[in-house]
C-alpha cells in the first residue's frame, strides 16, 4: 500500500542545550510503516522508543536523516498540514477538566475549523462518526473526568481520528489499563488501520500481544539497532529472544511468550495429564525448581480426575487426590531435591 511513514538514515536524539552537551540515542535507522497496517515499536526500557516516537511525531527535530509523511518530508510540512495529516496519543494522563467526551473529541477538529474554531455540521459529524469509531459511543454524554483508564484511552483515540489523519501514533497508549482494556484496545487500532486504511504506529512494553496482533514489528535492541519486519519473521530469526530473555526466563517462539528457564540436575518426574492440565502442571513445576525433560522418570504427577492430582516422589511416597493448592505445595517441598521433572501425556 502507498503512503504511511518512511525512516531514512534517521538520528535521533536531543541537541545541547545551555546546560546540556548533545546525545545521540539512535543513529542510520531506516524502516517504514505502511497504510493500512498496524506496526508496533517495542525494546527493552531505556532503548530509545519513545524518543524515536517523539521524532517520527515531529516533537523533537531530526539530528540527521528524514522522517518521511506519505511521501513528504515531515519537517518541510507547515504545522497545519502537519496537523491535518498526523494525530497522536501520548502516554501523559489528560486533564479533561469538566470536559464531555464529545467536547473533548472536538478538540480534534482544530486543524480543521480555522480561525474561529467553531464548530460546522460538518465537523459534528465527524466528531459523532470518530466517537463511534473508537467503540466509545455508549460514553457519549458523559464528564471525561468519570471515565475508567480504558475508557479514556478511546475518547482519546477518538479525538485523534476526529482530526481525520492518514497517520495514527500511540505512545505507549496501554500503559494504564488492564488486561482486558490492553487487548481491546490493541484490537481496536488494528481494525481501524485494515478498515480506514490508517497507517497506526504505537509504542508498547507488551511485548507478547504486540507479536498476536501486529502487522510489522520495530524492535530496538540494546545495541541501538532496530529489526523491523513481521513479528514471525522477527521470532523465526532469534531476535526477540536474544533482546529479551533474561536470567531465569526463555522466549517459547511456538507460544510467543515468556517461560521459565527449566532447570538442570536433580531427580526426574513424569506429567500425565491430558491438556490443558499437563501443560499447566509442568509450568507450575518449572516455577518450583524443577526442569521439564521427556524421559528417565522416577517420580510423576498424575491427574486423576479433573483438577485432581496424585504425585509419587523420588522414594516412592504417594501423595493422592490434591488440588492445585496442594500441588503447588508439594512441589515447593519436593522441588530441592528433586528439581528434574519428565512431561509426558
Amino acid at each position: 500500500m502507498s503512503g504511511g511513514i518512511t525512516l531514512d538514515a534517521l538520528a535521533v536524539g536531543y541537541r545541547a542545550g545551555r546546560r546540556r552537551p548533545p546525545r545521540t540515542v539512535l543513529a542510520g535507522v531506516h524502516a517504514r510503516a505502511a497504510a493500512g497496517e498496524l506496526t508496533v515499536l517495542v525494546g527493552p526500557n531505556g532503548t530509545g522508543k519513545s524518543t524515536l516516537l517523539h521524532t517520527v511525531a515531529g516533537l523533537l527535530p531530526p539530528l540527521a536523516g528524514t522522517v518521511s509523511l506519505d511521501g513528504a518530508d515531515l519537517a518541510a510540512l507547515p504545522p497545519a498540514e502537519r496537523a491535518r495529516r498526523l494525530a497522536v496519543v501520548l502516554t501523559e494522563r489528560v486533564e479533561p477538566g469538566l470536559l464531555s467526551v464529545e467536547e473533548l473529541v472536538a478538540l480534534g477538529r482544530h486543524p480543521h475549523t480555522g480561525p474561529t474554531g467553531a464548530l460546522r455540521d460538518v465537523d459534528r459529524k465527524v466528531v459523532a462518526a470518530a466517537v463511534n469509531a473508537a467503540g466509545a459511543g455508549h460514553l457519549a454524554g458523559r464528564r471525561v473526568a468519570e471515565l475508567s483508564d480504558g475508557e479514556r484511552q478511546r475518547v482519546l483515540v477518538a479525538r485523534a481520528l476526529a482530526q481525520e489523519p492518514t497517520v495514527l501514533l500511540l505512545d505507549e497508549p496501554t500503559a494504564f489499563l488492564d488486561v482486558s482494556a490492553r487487548v481491546g484496545l490493541l484490537g481496536l487500532l488494528r481494525r481501524l488501520a485494515r478498515d480506514d486504511g490508517l497507517c497506526v504506529l504505537v509504542s508498547t512494553h507488551d511485548l507478547e500481544q504486540a507479536l498476536r496482533v501486529a502487522d510489522r514489528v520495530w524492535l530496538l535492541d540494546r545495541a541501538g539497532a532496530l529489526h523491523a519486519g513481521p513479528p514471525e519473521a522477527l521470532v523465526a530469526d532469534g531476535v526477540v529472544g536474544e533482546v529479551f530473555e533474561a536470567q531465569g526466563l526463555a522466549f517459547d517462539p511456538a507460544a510467543g511468550a515468556f517461560t521459565v528457564r527449566p532447570a538442570t540436575g536433580g531427580t526426574p518426574v513424569a506429567v500425565v495429564a491430558p491438556e490443558p492440565e499437563a501443560a499447566l502442571v509442568a509450568r507450575l513445576l518449572s516455577r518450583e525448581g524443577w526442569a521439564v525433560v521427556q524421559e528417565d522418570a522416577v517420580a510423576t504427577v498424575t491427574r486423576t480426575e479433573l483438577g485432581r492430582f496424585t504425585a509419587v516422589d523420588g522414594e516412592g511416597t504417594a501423595v493422592e487426590a490434591m488440588g492445585w493448592a496442594e500441588l503447588a505445595s508439594w512441589a515447593r517441598r519436593a522441588g530441592p531435591d528433586c528439581s528434574k521433572a519428565t512431561f509426558t501425556q
